[in-house]
């Protein structure tokens, strides 16, 4: 099973490329799986509805979130009934939407699970405990799981992906926009990658127009971060799997687009 997944998407400039790409990228790359992260599409913080469909319908197979899930309060009646995206599976159980999906692919069946991670994050369930009753919820319906750690810190996304080791197919991070230079597969036979960067414009700071950034931060001024424009790469990983759901490669993916 062959599986791209892209970090977080940011703003307008990440989604038209995550839109304009996906197809191609299923072809060229001959991939049975594409899953994003799409917490940051709209403006910069949240997803809507109609963005979700647009991914969806473009060929992304399945979504995941993170810290601003909510963000955009129109996502939560959809995040109520749709089985292609994920919460983080350490949120309230009341909290709306999935807590693991499993999707099917021409290699079979692929479980996707999110969990946020504690250090310099909200507060949150713990993530050993959630990624465990997801793991065994999913069962024996899905050998092949991707999960996304979302986190801050590279400590918590490290003992996070060293904890899964031999039960799952991936563990790749998102939150931090960067891409990190560690793409590895554990002695266990699972993929992991700090963080896989972000979808979105490269010329700014994580994704926002630079000089506000540097305004606020050098004079305390609010203003708000409007989303960049300039250079705009997808970014992400590509993980190849065994039959038996581990891991066989991992290469980190970056690919320019003209928009």
């Amino acid at each position: 099973m062959r599986i791209l997944f892209l970090g977080d998407i940011v703003g307008k400039p990440g989604y038209t490329a995550v839109v304009q790409q996906a197809q191609a990228l299923r072809a060229e790359l001959k991939l049975d799986a594409l899953i994003v992260n799409a917490e940051n599409a709209s403006d910069g913080s949240g997803l809507m509805p109609r963005q979700f469909k647009r991914l969806t319908d473009a060929g992304v197979d399945a979504v995941t979130l993170g810290d601003h899930i909510y963000r955009c309060k129109e996502i939560i009646a959809t995040l109520k009934k749709t089985n292609r995206m994920v919460k983080p599976a350490n949120y309230p159980a009341d909290a709306a939407g999935r807590a693991w999906v499993v999707i099917d692919t021409p290699k079979g069946p692929l479980g996707v699970i999110s969990v946020m991670g504690r250090v310099y994050m909200r507060p949150v369930d713990c993530p050993f405990d959630a990624v465990d009753r997801a793991l065994e919820e999913i069962g024996d319906s899905a050998k092949h799981i991707l999960v996304d750690v979302h986190a801050e810190a590279t400590s918590d996304k490290q003992v996070i992906g060293r904890y899964l080791d031999g039960k799952v197919t991936a563990v790749l991070g998102t939150h931090t926009h960067v891409p990190t230079a560690d793409a590895c597969i554990f002695p266990g036979g699972t993929a992991f990658q700090c963080d896989v960067g972000m979808c979105g414009p490269y010329d700014s700071i994580i994704g926002r127009d630079i000089k506000r950034v540097m305004l606020a931060t050098r004079t305390f001024e609010p203003c708000h971060f409007h989303v960049a424009t300039r250079d705009v790469r997808l970014c992400g990983a590509i993980v190849e799997a065994k039959e038996n759901g581990k891991a066989k490669s991992i290469e980190r993916f970056e690919l320019k687009v003209e928009l």
